[in-house]
């Protein structure tokens, strides 16, 4: 019998009983056709590759992430998966998606097309996040409906305005829903759904989202797993408690790993979907049951029949692991072809410019003076009560805090105190909307800092603690059509500039990680206590992610899902 490649005395990963089994494997096709004892007696063999006992594992399947969070076009981030075993993955393009709306969208999946990784989109449905900020596009019904007839998309992204679904029944988010169900009821919708319980997270359930993939706690899975609700566990929800219950119970249908958000230096540094695998194996988790949840349960859970697990007929897509403890690879196979190889060189092709010129052009702000952080106040000079958005370490969430701040001659003041300042000014030219607030916790303690890669709608976003340091870091960022720039007693620490809408490069990934590590630096060291420092910067104007947040449109009570003034009236205090 003829076989394209035959690989030789492996112990094959066999996900239907978690188990692993020593053999050797024939591909034909680009598939999988044979697993067992039968050698090379049996086959006629154009390729033989000897396995030297190797363990021979599913390429890596990640359905939940985004590219956009990693800085780099479709062509770096494929680069920097297939040398991590990651092999399929499910982007759902919602920051292009708010800069550019269905041209976005289109874009990146052109530019994914001749990538090595196979990439499904998922269909941004929360675009804006909510009817709070100004974005640079939009998704509703019409962009929907052209994406689900090119027969491309595998699912309806992540529902991120949970707030309107289960407070107004004809906001546009529940008539997505709605249409959804009637006309495309077989379609997987995604879901975020962060410490909803009881009758809430009933009613998004009800909906017709299946999955949540935010911060989990033990409650909150159990109770989302005793619904029918798909887990998606990402690293910030690897606690002890949540790790012990996953290895405990019996519940490998129920969840499956992902990344969500990758920063390049974490991603050159440690890895991708296999650093979370190698984590739970870390933490207690047998290898199998780690294995099965980034290959078989991700790939039931988009319905891709063809992947997920060596058997006959699949798509041959594998891993070969040297130390199953380790998590390390060696070898990386695609559609039976070499991809990757630990002891060959492997560089990234050459960078070339994939997007329409306007892309480029993306960010419509005039530069910014003085004036622009003088933050005018109706109200009687003297003392006032205002909100605060406290950051904290460990959490993209925020919280409120009320404190007292001074308006003198109509302006609050607000240099140098013991809070900063948080301004967002709209970038596409549409309004002009600005907004301000007040910061604290455990955010910069001076300097500034400015960027447009702010979460969703990707505004220029400035936080700092005096009006030159945050001029300075502004119009860097301007002048660059976008990026990040952080800014201490007039000199530029670290610039990074992201000029494909404000928020990619299309520099090479090591050249990336190498910059965002020295950004990363340079937040630390003006005093932001962050695991992820430039994350949860970037989420300060995510108007779903509790608890106080920003956009163009004011200060966000996310939990209520309305604008609320910087000064507190005396009546809200009553309250």
């Amino acid at each position: 019998m003829r076989a394209d490649k035959m690989i030789l005395q492996v112990k094959v990963y066999n996900s239907y009983y978690k188990t692993f089994e020593e053999g050797n494997v024939a591909i034909l096709d680009g598939k999988f056709m044979y697993i067992g004892q039968r050698g090379l007696e049996s086959f006629e063999v154009a390729e033989i590759v000897e396995g030297h006992g190797k363990y021979m594992i599913p390429g890596l399947i990640d359905i939940h992430l985004h590219i956009e969070s990693t800085m780099v076009t479709p062509a770096t981030f494929s680069y920097g998966l297939i040398r991590n075993g990651v092999t399929t993955i499910v982007p759902e393009p919602h920051e292009m998606a708010n800069v550019f709306g269905l041209e976005g969208i289109q874009e990146m999946m052109e530019a994914s097309k001749d990538c090595v990784a196979d990439m499904f989109y998922g269909i941004p449905s929360s675009v804006p996040a909510t009817p709070l900020e100004t974005s640079g596009g939009e998704i509703g019904i019409p962009e929907i409906d052209a994406l689900l007839q090119t027969g491309e998309m595998i699912c309806l992204g992540e529902i991120m305005n949970y707030v309107d679904v289960i407070r107004d029944p004809e906001s546009k988010t529940n008539r997505i829903l709605r249409h959804v169900r009637e006309h495309y009821p077989e379609l997987i919708i995604e879901g975020h759904t962060p410490q909803l319980l009881d009758l809430d997270l009933h009613q998004l359930i009800y909906a017709g989202i299946g999955s949540d993939h935010t911060h989990q706690s033990i409650e909150g899975m159990k109770a989302r797993m005793a619904a029918g609700m798909f887990i998606e566990i990402q690293e910030k929800s690897m606690t002890p408690e949540v790790m012990d219950y996953l290895i405990q119970e019996d519940v490998a249908q129920h969840f499956c790993f992902v990344t969500d958000d990758v920063m390049p230096d974490s991603f050159v540094e440690r890895g991708h979907l296999n650093h979370i695998v190698s984590k739970a194996i870390g933490m207690g988790m047998k290898p199998e049951d780690a294995i099965y949840a980034a290959t078989f349960t991700p790939a039931a859970r988009m319905r891709m029949h063809d992947r997920g697990t060596i058997a006959p007929g699949k798509i041959a897509d594998f891993v070969l692991l040297s130390d199953l403890g380790q998590f390390d690879v060696e070898q990386v196979y695609k559609d039976g072809l070499k991809v990757f190889d630990k002891f060959e060189e492997y560089h990234q092709a050459p960078i070339k410019s994939r997007f329409p010129a306007h892309f480029y052009q993306s960010v419509k702000l005039n530069p910014l003076t003085e004036q622009d952080f003088t933050v005018k106040m109706d109200v009687a000079d003297g003392t006032h009560q205002c909100r605060v958005m406290m950051v904290k370490d460990g959490s993209t969430f925020t919280s409120e805090r009320i404190a007292p701040a001074n308006v003198e001659q109509g302006e609050l003041v607000w240099e140098h105190g013991e809070h900063g300042l948080i301004a967002t000014f709209e970038r596409y030219g549409k309004n002009g909307n600005r907004a301000y607030g007040l910061i604290g916790g455990d955010t910069i303690k001076r300097g500034a800092v400015a960027t447009t890669y702010s979460h969703d709608n990707h505004n220029l976003l400035v936080v700092g603690h005096n009006k030159q340091d945050m001029i300075l870091a502004a119009n860097t960022v301007l002048s660059s059509q976008g990026g990040f720039c952080v800014v201490e007693n007039g000199k530029v620490l670290s610039h990074l500039p992201l000029t494909v809408g404000g928020i990619l490069t299309e520099g090479p990934l090591e050249m990336v990680a190498a910059h965002v590590k020295e950004l990363r630096s340079a937040l630390l060291s003006l005093g932001y206590r962050h695991y992820n420092p430039i994350m949860s910067l970037s989420t300060h104007s995510l108007p779903v992610s509790p608890a106080l947040k920003i956009t163009d449109h004011g200060l966000i009570d996310v939990n209520a899902g309305k604008v609320v003034s910087l000064i507190v009236e005396p009546s809200e205090m009553q309250e």
